[in-house]
């Protein structure tokens, strides 16, 4: 079959386990570390809309929106500005490549508390920034925090979760990330006609770095990450307390320790190992799928949202107002995801969701050529604004339902454990390097494409559905540690994964 739809046996067992209140727990414990990078996201925005804000740090921004006529595309087109958001993401970067090796070594529980320390740090300086070199600082510092949470907390939640219900409570880090997007709409609107208020936006970073923080004190790690540290006897306390005191947990233990030994028994540094032939399909997904997530274009609209809206006629605090009604949709929608991801599957969620964001890119620039003019220079009426919130909408749906949730989702549940820190860490690093670079150059494009910057991530999103359709076998109710089988029976990858080699790489992993 030309996607790659098809059912797979599962070798090893499958041990679904049940949906405990434990798990429920510590899955929402992991799954809050999204707060943290959703409330960035949300608050960058916001604040650069602030009189207050803009007249401390980016006084030239004011004095060109008070210009007699302005470009409506090139208002906040300013290096200095998109640099207080990329640099968070340079950060990112650079942390998520070094966590990889602390994820392997303390855990995924450590790496989150981390992670959300880091975090605070870095929200407690942007609150108190006093010139732009401190708030530079305070983003780095915020950078480092996401980095970290973002590598552990979806390989938690794909590690601890029952593999039949394993897309529903990954996708709760998707879900706690918009919730982070919408209240840091929220607190923007409430905070903006105060002085101090894009301090009180900025510091409250502070407080979903604590939840994190303390949340990752009462909660186990995850059984596979133990195991691969040989702390056998907390892994099979942590299996029982997650999959219920009455479920037999020794075979489930018994299959981790097989795959942590057969990890162990490879003496090659993964750095080196995932390059392997056998593993092209997995690095291939792991540079692209983050990397394409960015390219639909939905965190640099949760960016720039208030600054878009105020540019195509909203008012100030109607801009704000805009961009938390496009959070609660994105909200919404990946709620309506996690009903179907674990029941339709994940290419049905990636391939509706693409033609969905394609329409609206597509229909965006139209509506914008044609109102605006090709220069941008034509006023628009609150009418035309209104519909341009509708597309953004009906866009944040179709994301939140498929790029959202499950680019995180699929990388973290694809890669052999011999390979999983390392696997999960480039994927981390492409989506910052990514997003660093589109956030960096966004209103820049803006400002040069007008209009057109939507056809160029509506051509992205068409690639990346083609490519979907084509290269990404169906992950659904797989057991993660019989996830290679499914590369070995697609119709491009079984040229790297032969049906033969693994069966072969299964016989010879029974007999160690």
């Amino acid at each position: 079959m030309a996607g790659g739809g098809f059912a797979v046996d599962t070798p090893g067992g499958s041990f679904d386990g049940r949906v405990t209140l434990s798990v429920v727990i510590t899955c929402f414990v992991a799954a809050s570390s999204g707060l943290i990078f959703g409330y960035d996201i949300g608050v960058s925005g916001g604040v650069t809309t602030m009189v207050p804000f803009l007249e401390k740090f980016f006084p030239d921004i004011l004095r060109k929106a008070a210009g007699a006529k302005v470009n409506l595309y090139c208002v906040y087109d300013s290096q200095v500005l998109t640099l207080f958001t990329s640099s968070l993401y340079l950060a990112g970067l650079m942390s998520s490549l070094v966590a990889s090796r602390v994820t392997a070594a303390l855990g995924r529980r450590i790496t989150m508390m981390i992670g959300g320390a880091t975090f605070l740090v870095g929200g407690a300086f942007n609150g108190g920034a006093e010139n732009i070199a401190m708030l530079i600082l305070g983003r780095i510092l915020l950078g480092f925090g996401v980095g970290f949470t973002n590598q552990a907390a979806p390989l938690y939640l794909s590690e601890i979760a029952p593999p039949k219900w394993r897309g529903a409570f990954n996708a709760g880090f998707q879900f706690f990330l918009s919730i982070g997007v919408v209240v840091a709409g929220c607190i923007n609107y409430g905070t903006a006609k105060h002085t101090w208020g894009w301090r009180v936006s900025l510091g409250i970073a502070i407080v979903p770095a604590a939840v994190i923080t303390i949340g990752s004190f009462l909660i186990t790690d995850t059984p596979n990450s133990l195991v691969q540290r040989g702390k056998i006897e907390q892994a099979r306390k942590a299996l029982r307390q997650v999959r219920g005191s009455e479920t037999d947990v020794e075979p489930e233990l018994k299959e981790l320790i097989r795959w942590s030994e057969i990890a162990k028994s490879v003496e090659k540094e993964p750095f080196m190992m995932i390059f392997e032939r056998q593993y092209r399909p997995h690095l291939v997904m792991a540079f692209l799928i983050p990397s394409f997530q960015q390219l639909t274009g939905i965190n640099i609209v949760a960016f720039y949202s208030p600054n878009l809206f105020q540019s195509v006629g909203f008012g100030h605090d109607a801009a704000l107002l805009s961009a938390i009604i496009l959070g609660v949709v994105n909200l919404t929608s990946i709620l309506f995801s996690t009903t179907i991801v674990d029941r339709f599957g994940r290419r049905f969620c990636f391939i509706s969701g693409g033609l969905v964001m394609l329409f609206c890119q597509i229909a965006l620039a139209a509506l914008l050529a044609a109102v605006t003019g090709v220069h941008g220079t034509k006023d628009m009426s609150r009418g035309y604004a209104v519909i341009v919130l509708v597309l953004m909408c009906v866009y944040s749906a179709g994301f939140g339902w498929s790029w959202g949730p499950l680019a995180f989702l699929v990388p973290s549940e694809i890669f052999p454990l011999k390979i999983r820190t390392t696997g999960q860490s480039i994927n981390i690093a492409m989506g910052f390097l990514t997003i660093s670079v589109l956030s960096q150059s966004f209103l820049s494009m803006l400002c040069h494409f007008k209009f057109a910057v939507f056809l160029f991530y509506g051509g992205w999103i068409a690639i990346m559905t083609l490519f979907i359709f084509f290269f990404l076998p169906e992950t659904k109710r797989i057991p993660l540690e019989s996830m290679y089988t499914i590369w070995g029976k697609h119709w491009f990858w079984h040229r790297y994964v032969s049906n033969e080699e693994s069966r072969q790489y299964d016989n010879n992993n029974n007999n160690i």
